[in-house]
């Protein structure tokens, strides 16, 4: 007799388990901010938003003079256009013409019905802005995940890309074997998906942030605000989980070489992609020169933008004195 009971026990524990776990989501839930909020509050009068499919909004700046060099620059994962802002205000002083966006399920960009959050489909992403301007000829960089789309879309349209610049990249394929980061395992558990959807607590993106960063004053109250409340905008949450969990599907493959001209840039302190992936893209680069920050970690555009911008406005001056040829609608 006391044998039969224990399944009903089980069935109890299991049923006061759940409660207790609704319960908790339902205390910890961190709601959705409106768009509307998020656009008054992170929107500038730079701002476009540009239709790229049905049920899609893009968040666009075109900033510089139009007859500037047009650099485009690419956020990583969970970041934003609003990650290159000290670089934009020092190249558009400079004469370029700077063009950022939020990738969709980034920043003030939507999400996309298809749900595909692929480097492959950030190119495309990429190709439909760059047409969308009238751009032919251009620089092209990125940060982290950015820094891989600009890695592929070179790949693709070698004839338009006038320079790259890589940001602590990513691109280079892990190797094999090699465990999934644990973001990428909870993602792919309907459990564990479900709450990261609804639960995201701000003081979790600040540790996160300030584990990322190694100039750590570069992470305010205001950047944690940033990077928190714009992964709030409806739908975000759940395209950053879409992402993660296709990483098996998508992750990077080696494209090969890449005879451009080339500004390699790494903090020497990155604890998510390693110092070690410049030199893998310096072999893939012949054209490529590496610049290494001391006491810099994932985002040195954020944590050292003038020392990390030096590379890339000595790069963007060989370019324009070559006469390299650019146009735009």
């Amino acid at each position: 007799m006391k044998q039969r009971r224990w399944p009903r026990r089980i069935a109890i524990g299991l049923v006061a388990l759940c409660a207790i776990l609704g319960t908790a989501v339902i205390a910890l839930r961190t709601p959705d901010i409106p768009v509307a909020t998020l656009r008054a509050k992170y929107a500038s009068p730079a701002s476009q938003f540009i239709a790229l499919e049905p049920g899609t909004a893009l968040h666009l700046r075109d900033e510089g003079p139009r007859d500037g060099l047009p650099v485009i620059l690419l956020h990583g994962s969970n970041a934003s256009l609003h990650t290159w802002e000290p670089w934009r205000a020092r190249l558009n002083a400079a004469g370029y013409r700077v063009i950022t966006l939020d990738f969709p399920g980034h920043g003030l960009s939507s999400p996309v019905p298809s749900r595909d959050y692929s480097n492959d489909a950030y190119v495309r992403v990429v190709e439909q802005v760059a047409a969308r301007l009238g751009l032919t000829r251009f620089v092209l960089g990125g940060n982290s995940m950015g820094g891989g789309v600009s890695w592929l879309y070179a790949h693709r349209h070698p004839e338009q890309v006038a320079a790259l610049i890589l940001v602590d990249a990513s691109g280079q394929p892990a190797p094999k074997g090699q465990d999934l980061p644990l973001g990428f395992r909870l993602a792919r558990t309907p459990i564990l998906r479900t709450i990261g959807e609804v639960i995201t607590p701000r003081a979790m993106i600040e540790k996160s942030l300030k584990q990322s960063v190694s100039v750590q004053e570069s992470a305010t109250p205001a950047v944690v605000d940033r990077y928190w409340e714009l992964l709030l905008y409806p739908g975000n949450r759940g395209a950053t989980l879409d992402r993660f969990g296709s990483y098996v599907k998508n992750r990077p493959r080696d494209p090969g070489p890449l005879n451009v001209p080339a500004a390699i840039i790494w903090g020497q302190d990155d604890r998510l992609i390693p110092v070690t992936s410049a030199a893998w893209f310096s072999a893939r680069l012949p054209n490529g020169r590496v610049t290494i920050l001391d006491n810099v970690g994932h985002l040195p555009m954020e944590e050292a933008p003038d020392r990390s911008l030096r590379p890339v406005l000595e790069l963007l001056t060989q370019i324009s004195a070559a006469g390299t040829p650019t146009k735009s609608a």
